[in-house]
């Protein structure tokens, strides 16, 4: 269920019995001469919609622009700096606390979020701790990066062994065709560069890996890859998800 597809009753209708929603959040980003600027968006708004199906929960809006200022040499990408993206988020949760929801439960589609992500919740919940009359002990937020599931980790070592990389992935680029076969991209690529020290701005990430990929071969990217990556990381997230909106 996607929050933007009911209306004002049915939401209502839903808080008298759950109080957790679901958010995707990703970026959009380069990914490589076969990626999709919007791949980590997609994956985690794909992966959102199935665990919402099969938990019953609603799904937010997908927050589709993340922190990619590393990206920005690379036409298309759009970044937000961290301070704005905390304070989406922190509107966000705000507007839904407002309603009645209580568990937030981010699926994140880019690794370059997770450290702003985790920024915004203590920002959330020092606003919580720092009002007059005491904590709200309701109000929980948690991210969960869709690959970092053991299931996914162990498909992705089974399909693609070391040619996964890190950034455009086969994994991430499976979904992705698996979502929007009319999308599939055909290019031909050599080997990608592998990460040889930490990057800094926009231009030196650029230097280091010329096309966009870090260590990864997306060419092996098929959608029945993407099928099972979504099936998989469904099933794994939907057991999180359940047990997130079940703790006091």
């Amino acid at each position: 269920m996607q929050l933007h597809l009911q209306t004002w009753q049915e939401v209502e209708a839903y808080l008298k019995s759950a109080k957790g929603i679901i958010v995707p959040i990703g970026s959009t980003e380069q990914h490589g001469p076969n990626g999709l600027i919007g791949t980590d968006a997609i994956c985690a708004e794909v992966i959102a919609k199935g665990v919402g199906e099969a938990a019953g929960a609603l799904v937010g809006p997908t927050i589709n622009v993340g922190n990619a200022q590393h990206h920005m040499a690379f036409t298309g990408t759009i970044t937000f700096k961290p301070s704005t993206l905390i304070a989406v988020i922190a509107d966000y949760v705000a507007s839904l606390t407002r309603h009645g929801f209580e568990r937030f439960f981010f699926i994140n589609g880019h690794g370059g979020n997770v450290a702003t992500v985790n920024a915004a919740f203590q920002e959330i919940y020092a606003g919580t701790s720092l009002k007059p009359g005491g904590n709200v002990p309701a109000l929980r937020c948690k991210l969960k990066n869709w690959w970092e599931t053991p299931g996914v980790q162990k498909l992705s070592k089974e399909l693609f062994g070391n040619r996964e990389g890190s950034h455009a992935t086969p994994s991430e680029v499976s979904v992705t065709q698996w979502a929007y076969p009319e999308a599939i991209k055909r290019v031909s690529m050599g080997e990608a560069g592998s990460r040889m020290r930490d990057f800094c701005d926009a231009e030196d990430y650029r230097r280091l890996f010329p096309d966009g990929r870090i260590g990864s071969d997306p060419s092996l990217a098929t959608p029945e890859h993407g099928g099972r990556f979504v099936e998989t990381a469904v099933r794994d997230i939907t057991e999180d998800y359940r047990k997130f909106v079940t703790v006091g």
